[in-house]
């Protein structure tokens, strides 16, 4: 191997790989505790919406904030539901801040495929912290994000950053 080629390691990606993708939305269902995987990602539970962190983030500490509800339309989302995901949204800016204290922030949604939505028949905010300089060659060389820390510790701390 020649200096210029070195090994990126991401271990925690072959789980995915090797893993039997779910046929269901994993948005849905999430009302109450289960045994899931997404149970460990879930910040907090709100009346119409909850917080779940992204389990491909393009930074660390990438939120969704999703109603419970599985629709796909932001049309259909009703007057609480609006209220409580905006509000949900402002509170994850907080805690983000407190929690990783970051740049910038991008917030908003994908609507439809074409967009970039990759579940498009449930709508999800996402709010993304971002840090002077978090964007480097990996993603455009070698389509690599690098993030650098596990997504169930980081939920960790902003689970414990939520209520204060």
């Amino acid at each position: 191997m020649n200096k210029e080629n070195k090994p990126l390691w991401a271990p925690w990606r072959i789980e995915f790989i090797r893993s039997e993708k779910d046929k269901e939305c994993f948005l849905c269902n999430n009302e109450t505790v289960s045994e899931k995987y997404e149970e460990k990602l879930i910040i907090a539970r709100l009346e119409t919406v909850f917080v779940i962190m992204n389990k491909y983030p393009y930074s660390p500490g990438h939120l969704l904030i999703a109603p419970y509800r599985h629709i796909g339309d932001i049309a259909e989302l009703s007057e609480q539901e609006q209220k409580e995901l905006m509000s949900a949204v402002i509170k994850c800016k907080k805690v983000l801040e407190k929690a990783m204290n970051p740049d910038g922030y991008n917030v908003g949604f994908n609507l439809g495929v074409v967009a970039g939505a990759g579940v498009a028949d449930h709508i999800h905010m996402h709010i993304l912290p971002r840090w002077q300089g978090d964007n480097n060659f990996m993603p455009i060389i070698a389509n690599t994000r690098v993030i650098p820390e596990s997504i169930e510790d980081t939920a960790k701390l902003l689970k414990e950053n939520w209520n204060l």
